[in-house]
């Protein structure tokens, strides 16, 4: 007769809180895969499974993070849901006032429905912060300076900030670049992993060093 083993409640517990966390995980990532292909539909019908199931996910990578709400209603955002967008994202920022991408497309949602001053503040508030944030990882960690090494996204906030000062601003022209930033935001988590991992290789190679094989 075979005993049969007892695994602790504890140990149960943990299992299973693993196992849902790699679930929750996992609807996400599937909804930022759609999202970085342009199909906001599918994002929308994933990130709303996340937070259904954890709503205080937040997504974390190299010092930046956002919450599942700012996800939510930037998928609604994009898919025209403006009335729910707004409530998501102001959700977010309850969460966490300093999440940029959360007041940057809350902004964006303003501006959509009728609310173009605030929406215009909400987008340059948003702008700032980018900019300041991404003046403060090349600060703090300058040998880790892989975020906008080029100043690209910097730059075309500095531009902005000059074109909403100036006389000739244009704010539908403003609405089209604030998308462009949340859009290259998110491309730029996946830029900075991708060179993050390679400089991982290239130091396992250096630490494994060369080696001399004999053949017979």
């Amino acid at each position: 007769m075979t005993k049969r083993v007892r695994v602790p409640a504890l140990i149960q517990i943990c299992l299973l809180a693993a196992c849902a966390a790699y679930e929750v995980g996992g609807q996400f990532f599937a909804g930022r895969r759609a999202l970085l292909v342009n199909d906001p539909a599918t994002a929308l019908g994933y990130f709303l499974a996340t937070a259904e199931r954890d709503p205080n996910y937040v997504f974390y990578s190299h010092y930046y993070r956002q919450g599942i709400w700012t996800y939510v209603g930037r998928a609604q955002y994009e898919t025209k849901k403006y009335k729910e967008g707004r409530e998501s994202l102001e959700r977010a920022l309850t969460a966490d006032k300093d999440d940029n991408m959360a007041r940057l497309y809350l902004g964006l949602t303003l501006a959509r429905t009728g609310d173009l001053s605030r929406g215009v503040k909400e987008i340059e508030s948003a702008m700032k912060g980018t900019h300041a944030w991404l003046e403060y990882i090349e600060i703090a960690r300058p040998f880790e300076a892989r975020w906008d090494p080029s100043r690209e996204i910097r730059g075309a906030i500095e531009k902005d900030m000059a074109s909403m000062a100036s006389k000739d601003f244009n704010p539908e022209q403003l609405i089209v670049n604030a998308e462009w930033l949340g859009n290259r935001m998110e491309e730029e988590i996946d830029w900075v992993r991708r060179d993050e991992r390679r400089q991982f290789e290239r130091d396992f190679d250096g630490r494994r060093g060369s080696s001399v094989g004999i053949g017979f």
